[in-house]
């Protein structure tokens, strides 16, 4: 996300926030999780874990390529009083073309009314491909993987893991946080964290625009009967741009998933 120059902000407010810019990143993670348990796994290790859950993984990515699914995309800024004051909002459905080969078709996009910030690139590739975030053994190999321990999310008992890259410099675009495997199907039910590092940040660069992303906590939803799905991603973070914080909410929905029929 790019910030737009919208004049000087009261050094008051600013202050006022610096002890929370953090605070709602945090919380987006927590709802549904019950108390952390460190206590290692009875009948199966971590590198066991992870490798049958990135095999999987291998899988349900093979699997979701053959998927058309609605998108529903809403970005909001809010002000100190936590009234939505801009508004991006997209719906699209993913078909199949002519040529076999999967589009996307919008199917609502009012003009958008965001004035505090602008969608990157980046943002837009975060929907819809960094945000279900699958971890394949091909890309295991860019990432630290470190066990954490157990944790009852929701209905599910799950296995925890904290996921970073290897080489952040080097790979600006890889996901870091924390991952939830159900502990009977061995598949990835939940992830959050930030999808990629932010880039420009540092005020002292000239002319370089900031490009930010929030933490976003995204759910899976068994499916088919052999997958876990994702469904649903939402973010709720004070961004700390090099001019100033902006207040931004996000949710993401991937619904009605249907078999591409190919000919």
């Amino acid at each position: 996300m790019h910030r737009h120059a919208l004049g000087c902000c009261a050094v008051f407010l600013l202050l006022s926030l610096l002890p929370c810019e953090n605070l709602f990143a945090q919380g987006v993670c927590d709802p549904g999780n019950g108390p952390l348990n460190p206590a290692l796994p009875a009948a199966i290790t971590p590198a066991g874990i992870i490798q049958e859950f990135t095999i999987k993984e291998a899988k349900f990515k093979a699997a979701r390529d053959r998927y058309g699914y609605t998108l529903n995309v809403t970005v909001q800024t809010l002000d100190n009083y936590g009234r939505v004051d801009g508004e991006y909002q997209q719906t699209s459905e993913i078909v199949l073309k002519g040529d076999g080969k999967r589009a996307e078709k919008t199917t609502f996009a009012p003009l958008s009314t965001l004035r505090k910030l602008s969608l990157s690139q980046d943002d837009l590739d975060d929907f819809r491909e960094r945000l279900p975030f699958p971890l394949t053994p091909d890309e295991l190999p860019h990432f630290s993987v470190s066990y954490v321990g157990q944790q009852h999310v929701d209905q599910l008992n799950a296995y925890v893991f904290d996921v970073s890259p290897k080489y952040p410099k080097k790979e600006m675009k890889l996901f870091e946080g924390r991952i939830w495997v159900d502990d009977l199907d061995l598949m990835i039910v939940k992830t959050c964290g930030k999808p990629r590092e932010d880039e420009n940040i540092n005020p002292k660069k000239k002319n370089a625009v900031a490009n930010l992303t929030p933490v976003f906590v995204t759910y899976r939803q068994p499916f088919d009967g052999q997958y876990w799905f994702p469904t649903y991603s939402r973010a709720d973070e004070l961004l700390h741009f090099p001019t100033g914080f902006v207040h931004v909410r996000e949710v993401v929905k991937y619904s009605d998933y249907m078999p591409l029929i190919r000919k």
